[in-house]
């Protein structure tokens, strides 16, 4: 609302001799004044002539109530409407249009007195002496509010707010996307208030005396909404200051696409005055590629509407020579019916900002090289490989050729080799790479061979950066030999040393053709980045294949030389260590004689890798061949490692390892030990084979003539977890059956899974030759084991049992006679064995074990000679008392028996069995050479 709005109505009023008809006008103008004439004062005479009661209420469609007119016209931007005041000041006709602009139906005003239903109450009073002026014949100009009743008819336009002018405007002269795209003609909603009852706003009236055809006066009313002039004057304002303060160039091309205006921003970077532009094209402004590439985006815009955002344009500015860049956006303008009259540019010097992206795009290059070397280099422990990413990350990327060299000392193990101060020392290239296409080298003259060892020239520049540890670079005129080697074709190069913990293991050079960009200080950094994050690989990679060969060398020292011998079975063995990339791992097999030609097979795995690893698979396999030496059940021997295993971790042994555990959650387990483990012990005599097994994979038993099988052994628990007791399993084994103890490295990959691989394996046992080396080579030949990713341990056994009549089993009853018939019955048998040099010792060893039992043990005696590589003698008997070695004085006339059964044989001891115990004495076979000690001898000795 105005200030004329809330005080009295303001306008002028002039006295006129106005015609009854309006008069039609010429030109746009004079159409929209001629259509709002008419529409007032004849237009819609049957609409006011209706009754206001029963007259049909006119809904005329917004796009044709608001039609466009010829461009140029101020009536595209605002609307007008009429209505006509009768002789008797009511409104006697009211167009379609003050329909819309006034959101009331015709039924609704005609008849009604304008001052009494349009103006608020505080006006009325001087409405109504403007309105007696007017019809006295006064002509009328002013701002006149208005207020719209609640209950006005216009469908969609009374007192519920609807906002018709917005939609009316739309449908008539929006753009193409139908929305309308002019400054300055506002909407219902902003230019319409609610007040207390009903809508209200402010109109521009102009008033017009008529006389009627009976020669009353009257009055044709032309009505505008003040608010929309006022924002085209607003909008007007604030193009002007837009277009004029910009700090960016502005064009406004025709549809010729000339130049019909320029701000001062873009006539200060071209040259000349605003108005010098008028006029011009792109050609006078830009190169001709440019120019033509500038047009045709001009037309383009022009002709489909598609704006142009950041068209990168490149051209000198007047008065210089630099290359200049633009960032260009185009637009198309329309006029306010919806015509394209032209093209609208903004132009923005974005110059610096391409200067700044090229120093952006090489710190990018430059990331990129170090993420990709990040990401490819050290992947691998080997020095060779590494090297070799190194290069394959540098070239081409960062230089034409490459190469890398390390010291023949470091990869020989000698921490400090002679000549590594002065850079003198001889150095092995390991690697060598080439971008150049084809042969780099004209003369003939080849580079150093990758592998081969060299030395610097004292003097050289590559040796002066090995002594400064400081990168150095050569140009063709510093190494005048290098660019006689490379024929002349090498422009510069970075010789940069390879520096890992303080130490220079090494050199690496990048070279840069001619033609190339030579090498500057960002490059430098680069090169010295690069070769930094190579030589603390390589550096790892030299230390890691120090310490795989020294656990390589301590592993391969604890398992069993050469191929071991057993009692009752042919056997054949392998271990493979994973490759030079992959930590030596804990895998370990073993065969331990124990005592009555029995044999003990030990397949396990500790879990994880390195030096750690290999030394507790050595402490492991000492305690399994104590243990085994004690006799003991397998199932008792592996609940005795499990507890040695609890206790590797834990400097305080297995005790405090197991108290610690029953603390629950607070206990250490930062260094707890793991291994698998199955213990198998061979009677050869009974050909039966006790299993144990802690957590590791099932044995495989190929039967003569049968398919191979996976033995159901229970696995228990690893070693080291405690608290589940293990379990054993006898089974009996047929003469030339084959067992086969292995490790998971042999049956599991990435790539084959451990299913799979017990399935193939099973399948090769069935496939393998009779022989066993030979059955070894087929299953390491047929599974996937160079793979390299664990270690791999294989040990095979062919079931050759004890002959029967290589077996003296006799049952004595217990009483003194059988001393002595155990003595005829051991030279008896040794006798029929040819064994006779042996029935001496033999007689009086027996004679000994036999008292004792008798003496010391209960039940019946067994005695038992068992002849292989060996001849062994067992007495049995139902007592579980061990028999206890001890040292007789010299007054003593006992005591002395176990001394002389350990002095007269190879080995002598006692074990538990399920019903007593066995007492066992072992003789040497004679091999015609050695005569036996003599009895009365080593009686005598004792004394």
């Amino acid at each position: 609302m105005t200030g004329a709005g809330r005080g009295e109505l303001e306008g002028t009023v002039r006295v006129s001799e106005i015609p009854a008809k309006a008069t039609e006008f010429d030109g746009p103008s004079g159409d929209a004044m001629a259509h709002g004439a008419a529409d007032g004062a004849t237009g819609d005479a049957a609409q006011g002539a209706a009754p206001a009661e029963d007259a049909p209420v006119v809904d005329v469609p917004l796009d044709e109530t608001w039609q466009s007119n010829p461009p140029g016209s101020i009536y595209d931007y605002i609307k007008v409407a009429s209505f006509s005041i009768g002789p008797d000041g009511l409104v006697d006709q009211w167009s379609v249009r003050a329909e819309r602009l006034f959101g009331v139906a015709a039924r609704d005003a005609v008849g009604k007195d304008p001052i009494e239903a349009f103006v608020p109450p505080e006006l009325r009073a001087g409405g109504h002496r403007k309105m007696a002026e007017i019809l006295d014949g006064r002509e009328w100009t002013g701002v006149v509010p208005f207020r719209v009743p609640e209950d006005s008819g216009v469908p969609g336009g009374r007192g519920d707010g609807a906002d018709h002018g917005v939609r009316g405007d739309h449908g008539g002269h929006g753009g193409q996307d139908g929305h309308d795209d002019r400054g300055g003609r506002g909407d219902r909603s902003e230019r319409r208030e609610r007040g207390a009852g009903g809508l209200e706003g402010v109109a521009e009236v102009y008033v017009m005396p008529t006389v009627t055809e009976e020669g009353e006066r009257a009055a044709v009313c032309i009505v505008v909404d003040v608010r929309v002039l006022r924002q085209i004057e607003t909008d007007l304002a604030a193009s002007q200051a837009i277009f004029g303060q910009s700090p960016f160039g502005f064009l406004l091309f025709d549809a010729d696409l000339k130049v019909q205006r320029a701000n001062r921003r873009f006539a200060d970077v071209f040259g000349g005055g605003v108005e010098d532009q008028r006029g011009r094209t792109c050609h006078d402004y830009l190169p001709r590629h440019e120019a033509d590439r500038m047009a045709a985006a001009l037309k383009r815009v022009l002709e489909t509407g598609d704006s142009v955002t950041d068209m990168q344009i490149v051209g000198p500015a007047p008065g210089s020579n630099d290359r200049r860049h633009w960032s260009i956006n185009l637009y198309r303008v329309h006029s306010g019916s919806g015509r394209p009259i032209g093209v609208a540019g903004l132009g923005t010097d974005v110059t610096r900002r391409h200067a700044a992206a090229r120093e952006a795009a090489h710190a990018r290059r430059n990331l990129a090289l170090l993420n990709e070397a990040g990401a490819r280099i050290g992947n691998s422990l080997d020095l060779e490989t590494t090297a070799r990413e190194l290069l394959d990350v540098a070239v081409p990327g960062f230089c034409d050729l490459a190469s890398v060299d390390l010291y023949q000392g470091l990869l020989d193990g000698d921490e400090t080799p002679p000549g590594l101060a002065d850079g003198s020392a001889e150095l092995r290239r390991v690697a060598f790479a080439s971008a150049v296409a084809d042969a780099p080298f004209p003369d003939g003259s080849a580079p150093i061979d990758v592998g081969a060892v060299h030395r610097f020239a004292f003097t050289s520049p590559c040796a002066d950066a090995l002594r400064a540890a400081r990168p150095r670079l050569i140009t063709a005129d510093d190494d005048e030999s290098a660019s006689r080697l490379t024929g002349g074709l090498v422009q510069s190069t970075l010789a940069v040393p390879m520096v890992a913990h303080d130490t220079v293991v090494g050199l690496a050079q990048f070279s840069r053709t001619k033609g190339s960009e030579p090498f500057g200080e960002r490059d430098r950094a680069l090169a010295v980045e690069l070769a930094a994050r190579a030589a603390v690989c390589i550096d790892n990679a030299r230390l890691y294949r120090r310490e795989h060969e020294r656990a390589l060398i301590l592993q391969r020292s604890l398992l069993p030389p050469g191929d071991p011998e057993a009692s009752g079975l042919d056997i054949a063995c392998r271990y493979l260590p994973g490759n030079a990339a992959t930590e030596v791992g804990g895998d370990w097999f073993d065969v331990i004689e124990l005592p009555g030609h029995r044999t003990a097979l030990v397949v396990g795995d500790v879990m994880g890798r390195g030096l750690r690893a290999a030394v507790a698979m050595g402490e492991l396999r000492t305690a399994v061949r104590t243990l085994a030496l004690l006799d003991l059940e397998p199932a008792e021997v592996l609940s005795a490692l499990d507890e040695i295993a609890r206790g590797l971790g834990n400097p305080a042994g297995p005790q405090q390892a197991t108290r610690g555990a029953r603390k629950g959650a607070g206990a250490d387990l930062s260094e707890v030990y793991l291994a698998t483990c199955v213990y198998a012990v061979y009677d050869s005599v009974t050909r039966r084979c006790t299993f144990a097994n802690a957590g590791h994979l099932p044995p495989v038993l190929v039967e003569p003539g049968e398919s191979a099988l996976m033995l159901d052994v229970p696995p228990g628990m690893p070693l080291g977890v405690g608290g589940e007791p293990f379990e054993d399993v006898e089974v009996d084994l047929p003469e030339g059956a084959l067992l086969a103890l292995y490790t998971d490295g042999l049956v599991e990959s990435r790539d084959h899974p451990l299913d799979e691989g017990l399935n193939a394996f099973v399948r090769a046992l069935n496939d393998a030759p009779p022989a066993l080396e030979d059955a070894c080579d087929h299953v390491l030949s047929t599974l996937d084991t160079h793979h390299g990713e664990d270690d791999i341990a294989l040990l095979m056994a062919r079931v050759e049992g004890l002959p029967a009549e290589h077996v003296g089993d006799w049952t004595l009853p217990r009483d003194l006679k059988s001393v002595g018939r155990a003595r005829e019955l051991a030279c008896d048998q040794l006798r029929a064995w040819d064994l006779e040099r042996l029935c001496d010792t033999a007689e009086l060893l027996v004679s000994e074990l036999v008292t004792n039992a008798l003496r010391y043990g209960d039940g019946d005696i067994r005695l038992r000679l068992l002849l292989d590589r060996t001849l062994v003698c067992e007495v049995w008997d139902a007592s579980f008392v061990q028999p206890r070695r001890r040292r007789a004085r010299d007054t003593d006339e006992g005591g002395r028996g176990l001394q002389l059964v350990g002095l007269l044989s190879a080995a002598w001891g006692a074990r538990r069995t399920p019903r007593g115990k066995t007492v066992w004495f072992e003789l040497a076979l004679p091999d015609g050479d050695t005569e036996p000690m003599d009895a009365a001898e080593a009686l005598l000795s004792l004394f």
